[in-house]
């Protein structure tokens, strides 16, 4: 017995709902993880052009350590949604 609103639907549409269905909210984590990523590593570059010129090195330094940390991380989670959906 077949579904008679799935003969209704688009099958491209059908299979987007499928898809999201799935995996769902993929692309609003996914953006998430691009945002927070590149955030990150601003954070960092400005924290690393304070070490270069020497300025409160031991305040700086776990900021950078923090920023490159968050950069990591959301490069990690970006990559484990990728082979995730593979």
């Amino acid at each position: 017995m077949t579904n008679p609103n799935r003969q209704k639907l688009d099958p491209e549409k059908y299979a987007r709902l499928k898809a999201e269905a799935k995996a769902p909210y993929k692309g609003l984590r996914q953006f998430m993880y691009i945002g927070f990523g590149a955030s990150g590593l601003i954070g960092a570059f400005i924290f690393l052009a304070q070490l270069i010129a020497g300025k409160n090195v031991m305040g700086v330094l776990p900021n950078f350590a923090l920023q490159v940390g968050v950069v990591a991380l959301m490069v990690w989670l970006y990559r484990l949604e990728q082979r995730k959906s593979s």
